[in-house]
């Protein structure tokens, strides 16, 4: 997803994820790295802990609409690939 369109808000307003809507993921274990990843990833960017909460309900029985928003996720934090904190050598 390297390459998706970014996108500047990481979940939907008002965003009502259901245990029981939609069609299931084919492949369990990619939704189950991804989100495990993104977990791992609130430890530096705590703006993320909220979204990345509330997919991660999903991780026994994901849904289409559940790796939607993990989707959505990634297109956000895609803004951000490039930024970082520069420390000069003389500081």
């Amino acid at each position: 997803m390297t390459s998706c369109k970014p996108i500047s808000i990481q979940l939907e307003q008002n965003v009502k994820l259901s245990a029981d809507e939609g069609d299931l993921v084919e492949d369990t274990t990619i939704y189950r790295r991804i989100v495990g990843s993104l977990i791992y990833m609130t430890i530096t960017r705590p703006n993320l802990s909220y979204a990345i909460g509330v997919v991660s309900q999903f991780m026994q029985t994901p849904r289409k609409p559940h790796l939607d928003v993990v989707r959505r996720i990634l297109r956000y934090i895609n803004i951000f690939c490039c930024v970082g904190i520069f420390y000069e050598a003389k500081s």
